[in-house]
């Protein structure tokens, strides 16, 4: 399995914000859910430019070990991350993929007499 799907999913996390395993395995619909996106991150090549520090934990815990885990604090603060000891806000800096939906349009109606 291709892996591409993922990394390019996560190069549209924004700066400044996260998203966590399940959300990807969410938008992608992917089976297996967030335990795929984990192994697809692991595996993740340095070269890509793939924001790896953006995933997340399920409630915006950081699950990444040592010594991956400090760097990817770095790089969460210096995007404006606040953490909480191993826990980011994410209602306040959760991404979401979902695509917005406009405001519904004003139909013109003809008025007749």
């Amino acid at each position: 399995m291709s892996w591409q799907p993922v990394y390019l999913l996560v190069k549209k996390i924004p700066r400044g914000r996260v998203a966590t395993y399940g959300d990807i395995a969410k938008a992608l619909r992917l089976p297996g859910g967030a335990r795929v996106v984990g192994y697809a991150m692991a595996s993740c090549p340095s070269e890509q430019g793939v924001p790896w520090h953006r995933v997340v934990g399920a409630g915006g815990r950081l699950l990444i070990s040592e010594p991956h885990a400090s760097l990817q604090r770095r790089l969460l603060a210096s995007e404006g991350i606040s953490i909480d000891g191993r826990t980011i806000d994410m209602r306040r800096f959760r991404h979401s993929f979902s695509k917005k939906k406009s405001a519904p349009r004003k139909s013109k109606r003809v008025k007749t007499h």
